[in-house]
């Protein structure tokens, strides 16, 4: 193993795994290999092009063996754009490497006790199952592989679509996406073609300069749509007859916005966002429950199998009406407001304001009148004072970030001793650690993992904890 390289050549390696990052994983005498574009089950030969003490990165040089697992991409933009990164392997062996996942990051990094996994919950729609798309707008273009080797110049450096892995200044023009349905990818190109016609400039992030920056497209289960253009540079009669142009075009638009973005960097967190057409906002429904969706607010991207989600998260905490609930990085409320009707009382606490004021707005429109929510840093938030204020929780639901928890909010949660936790997580590797720290307290009862996001290794999680008396 000592004298693999960079750019030495290792012949017939077979996949064996794949990791929670999408890449392919192989082994060769106790090196682990990750490998590009390869599914479980391919023989092929690489060449190394990075190389560490216990592990190497490497591209493919040939296939010696096809593996069954392997299907054809739908998209043209397949191993250069950065997302579905598993479109080369077939949606079954996506579940099953998941429910894997899951599995591997309870038992090897939380070392924890549990029954067996629920079998995972498919999506129903492999593509087009996103509602939530932002797309960059970059003066130098990213050249594939067949431009570089075209021969030709390419005169034209501007594109919209979506950042290459590792080059923050560089987009790949999206021609087609197959995450979000149409009119997503009529809006872009359109927008893409009137910039063009009208010769608007396209940011550059290295020297802080061009007009067009971003465009967001968020749809809802209604048939609402969602635009908002960012720009850098202030151009006001270039942007309002750009949004003219949209708003004629694409006349089932509701909310077209706009934000005047001269940060650092895209997000418009903490910016004032002009309405120029619709409402400021779109309506998503689950159980005729109705969910106001800012710009700012989060909601799941995947709003089908979010309803699943849901149902799985109140059914594990098992409401009778009497019990009182905290919904822990509640958003805009959606779960709060879901579980409402069958309890005493829920307390939502959520980081963002703005997503906050949409919680309050949530549960008014509904009629809901046994919700309260507060805004800030959870770990700040869930003192003893406030449980004593709002009362300790019978049952708590916790949907954290990607980071999990901070370990003075599970502090917090074993202070305040629910009966139930309910522990919903888009990373089921810091969803293990958090409840490693709490298995002298809380048993674990059942385990349902759910895909919300095919053709990419993410997997969400739903855990019910109940407490060891």
């Amino acid at each position: 193993m000592s004298k693999i390289k960079k750019n030495y050549v290792l012949e017939n390696l077979e996949v064996v795994d794949i990791s929670t990052e999408g890449k392919a994983i192989a082994k060769n005498e106790g090196l682990v290999v990750f490998i590009d574009a390869a599914v479980p089950g391919d023989v092929v030969d690489v060449m190394v092009h990075r190389k560490k003490n216990n592990f190497a990165e490497a591209t493919i040089e040939r296939f010696k063996h096809h593996s069954q697992h392997r299907v054809d991409p739908r998209c043209e933009h397949f191993g250069t754009c950065g997302g579905c990164k598993w479109q080369n392997l077939n949606y079954t062996t996506q579940l099953n490497f998941k429910q894997k996942y899951v599995f591997d990051a309870f038992t090897r990094i939380g070392k924890l006790t549990f029954p067996d996994l629920l079998p995972i919950l498919g999506n129903k729609e492999e593509y087009f199952y996103r509602n939530k798309l932002e797309f960059s707008f970059s003066n130098k273009k990213w050249l594939t592989d067949a431009e570089m080797s075209s021969g030709e110049t390419i005169e034209n450096k501007n594109a919209v679509g979506f950042h290459i892995p590792g080059k923050f200044d560089k987009i790949l023009a999206i021609n087609n996406c197959y995450l979000q349905a149409e009119p997503s990818n009529s809006i872009r190109n359109a927008v893409r073609d009137h910039a063009a016609e009208k010769q608007l400039s396209f940011f550059d992030i290295r020297n802080k300069s061009g007009f067009l920056r971003t465009l967001l497209i968020r749809t809802s289960s209604t048939g609402e749509i969602m635009v908002v253009v960012s720009v850098f540079e202030w151009l006001e009669k270039e942007l309002f007859t750009l949004l003219d142009f949209l708003k004629t075009k694409f006349p089932e638009i509701t909310s077209l916005q706009y934000v005047h973005n001269n940060k650092g960097n895209d997000t418009f967190f903490g910016l004032d966002l002009k309405t120029y057409h619709g409402r400021d906002h779109i309506l998503e429904e689950m159980e005729s429950l109705k969910f106001k969706i800012s710009a700012k607010s989060f909601y799941q991207t995947n709003s089908v199998q979010a309803y699943q989600l849901y149902k799985i998260t109140r059914d594990f905490a098992a409401l009778t009406g009497t019990e009182t609930v905290y919904d822990l990085y509640t958003g805009t409320g959606t779960i709060a407001n879901f579980v409402a009707r069958s309890a005493k009382k829920v307390i939502g606490v959520e980081y963002v304001e703005d997503a906050i004021k949409d919680a309050i707005e949530n549960s008014k429109e509904n009629g809901i009148t046994n919700t309260h929510f507060f805004a800030g840093d959870m770990k700040d938030v869930l003192s003893a004072d406030f449980f004593r204020t709002h009362g300790k929780p019978d049952v708590i639901i916790t949907d954290p970030p990607r980071a999990g928890m901070h370990e003075n909010v599970v502090k917090a949660i074993l202070e305040a001793a629910p009966q139930r936790l309910v522990y919903v997580s888009c990373n089921p590797s810091t969803q293990a650690r958090d409840l490693a720290l709490m298995q002298e307290h809380y048993q674990i009862i059942k385990t349902q993992p759910v895909d919300m996001f095919p053709q990419t290794a993410h997997v969400e999680n739903v855990t019910l904890l109940e407490r060891i008396v």
